[in-house]
């Protein structure tokens, strides 16, 4: 057995990539939020068409055995950095916890100072307020939403560069219009452009185009467990699926009418396992699961002019390999702060290279929630010290701990080595507080999702990622957030609310330490939920609404730490106001 140095491999600050046959290819990386290894027809599903993306694994290499986490943000985290989530800070999905930390470098970063124009489209999740906004983390242009979830697929608010817009259509659509209208601009220069899609996330909304061949059709090919499968749920993922492929292949089109197609690495993965009990290739567990139907993702790369079409490799990788894997093949040298976990896999890639041999043996290591798997070529333990022999029982139904013992203990001391080395880079108590006023960016947005409610205030949801505050009816009532004001200056508060015409009138002061600011909600706005009219499925979810932005007026704050609060001074109504989002826009430069 190799130590567990071997486990955790460092790249250590400079890695000097080899050049690339020629100069700066581009990189398209798409990435799919709760699609399952199974949701695609090249891996043997009939439920589902998808020409597009199986002629991308033809036309490239298509690994058989590629792993992500259990859930979005952590992934997310693991694919930006090549380190493994807990070492970056990233151990929950909402409430600043799905958080980069700040002294983490990117791949964004890296491709940003190789002189390529950088972007991405759809969803971050990994922080919303500069320094931990995408567009403080490598990208030029950022369109899309910070969140985890969104609560409307059709025309929502959406961000744009950190400035609140609009959507236009619908958003695996619109996000693919905006990177092809991206490509468009940049196509005389090297680009990296990350399409962050949010489906088939929930909530399960797709366009009737989609939809109309799945309503009524047969779900043929069932979860191993067909009791628990919903297939009304299965059938909104699979159409939203089949959008995924068409707007995949719209794109992959553009590349080739531009001439760029032989220039440009694309790369397709998911962010974990599927989101409902649906078939996946007779795998255990889904999203949320370290088991292997949890973490197995789809992972196709495609680059003409290096990559032999048709290549399958059978080596575990994981989305820790990203970072080193596309810097090394566009020919970057780079630097980061820290040592990294992945590994390039250019040597799988490449015709020559591959034929070489030399790929080390490895062990890959999957965290959620207290539970730790390890997979290796051959096993996986799972986190209740279980071990399968994967090549003989991919479902995972036979414990071969005992018959295997020599291999159940290799895999344990990996699994202990990895938590006492990694997890325990994550601080008992999370300290960072939501940054507001940077230097170097106009707006800094303070969503419900990240605050902390006094009094009765309630969430519209137990899922905080889209949800807002309601049933703010007593001067008891608070929002607060733990802020720290990263340079002092004036800065224009704008509120979005909701106010019935019966509770207009209510004073709310915005206050931070000894400066505090006081406004009057004078206008009623009140429009009804959205959300059901779209959805397919009965969501989990807030539903949301058309919340209005009124301005509060001008604060001045001080550089440092505090907490930032958010009461009412008079409630001449029954309720103060339906709360979504404070922002805060900066109205000159710190002097």
């Amino acid at each position: 057995m190799r130590g567990a140095a071997i486990l955790l491999p460092a790249i250590v600050a400079a890695s000097c990539a080899a050049p690339s046959p020629a100069p700066s290819p581009n990189v398209v990386l798409f990435l799919a939020d709760d699609q399952g290894w199974g949701d695609l027809s090249i891996h043997g599903n009939t439920n589902v068409r998808t020409p597009n993306l199986d002629t991308l694994a033809r036309e490239g290499v298509s690994f058989t055995h590629f792993f992500v986490s259990p859930v979005c943000s952590p992934t997310r985290a693991e694919l930006l950095t090549g380190r493994y989530h807990p070492r970056s800070g990233v151990y929950a999905t909402s409430r600043g916890g799905e958080r980069l930390d700040l002294d983490e470098t990117t791949i964004a970063e890296i491709f940003d100072v190789a002189g390529y124009a950088t972007a991405a489209f759809g969803k971050w999740h990994n922080g919303s307020q500069p320094p931990y906004h995408p567009s403080a983390q490598g990208f030029d242009e950022f369109y899309g939403f910070t969140s985890g979830h969104w609560g409307n697929y059709f025309d929502p608010p959406l961000d744009h560069n950190g400035r609140v817009v609009t959507g236009n259509g619908y958003v695996t659509d619109d996000f693919t219009d905006r990177a092809i209208r991206f490509i468009e601009d940049h196509r005389t220069k090297p680009f990296f452009v990350w399409v962050a899609y949010n489906t088939p996330h929930s909530p399960m909304q797709v366009p009737n185009r989609w939809w109309d061949r799945f309503e009524d059709g047969n779900v043929a090919q069932r979860h191993r467990d067909p009791e628990k499968e919903r297939v009304d749920h299965t059938r909104a993922a699979l159409a939203m699926t089949e959008n995924i492929d068409w707007n995949v292949g719209r794109l992959t089109e553009r590349l080739a009418e531009l001439g760029l197609a032989d220039d440009t690495i694309v790369v397709y993965l998911t962010d974990n396992g599927p989101n409902g009990w649906r078939w996946n290739g007779g795998m255990k567990g889904r999203k949320g699961s370290t088991d292997e139907g949890g973490v197995r993702s789809p992972f196709f790369v495609r680059w003409p002019r290096a990559i032999e079409a048709g290549t399958v490799v059978d080596r575990i990788a994981g989305a820790i390999d990203l970072l080193p894997t596309l810097a090394e093949l566009a020919g970057i040298p780079y630097t980061t702060v820290h040592p990294i976990d992945g590994l390039s896999l250019k040597p799988l890639l490449e015709p020559e290279a591959r034929a070489a041999g030399g790929w080390p043996d490895r062990h890959l290591v999957h965290h959620w929630r207290g539970r730790t798997s390890v997979r290796s070529q051959q096993y996986r333990l799972d986190h209740e010290g279980r071990l399968f022999d994967l090549a003989a029982d991919p479902g995972q139904r036979h414990d071969v701990a005992t018959e295997r013992s020599e291999a159940a203990a290799r895999l344990t001391t990996v699994r202990d080595a990895w938590i006492a080395e990694v997890l325990s880079e994550l601080p008992d108590e999370d300290d960072r507080p939501f940054p507001i006023g940077h230097p170097e960016h106009e707006f800094t947005h303070l969503p419900a999702r990240d605050g902390t409610t006094l009094g009765d205030i309630e969430r519209s949801s137990r899922y905080p990622n889209d949800s807002y505050f309601t049933s703010w009816t007593s001067p008891d009532d608070a929002i607060t957030w733990d802020v720290e004001v990263l340079a002092g200056g004036h800065f224009e508060a704008v509120l979005h609310y909701t106010c019935g015409e019966g509770d207009t009138g209510a004073v709310v002061e915005l206050r931070l330490g000894e400066q505090a600011l006081s406004g009057r909600i004078d206008e009623a706005h009140d429009p009804p939920l959205v959300g059901m009219e779209h959805d397919r499925v009965e969501r989990i979810e807030s539903y949301v609404k058309d919340f209005r932005p009124i301005v509060l007026g001008t604060i001045h704050l001080n550089a440092g730490r505090g907490t930032l609060t958010l009461r009412a001074l008079e409630i001449p109504g029954r309720q103060v106001m339906d709360f979504r989002l404070l922002t805060l826009r900066r109205l000159e430069l710190p002097a």
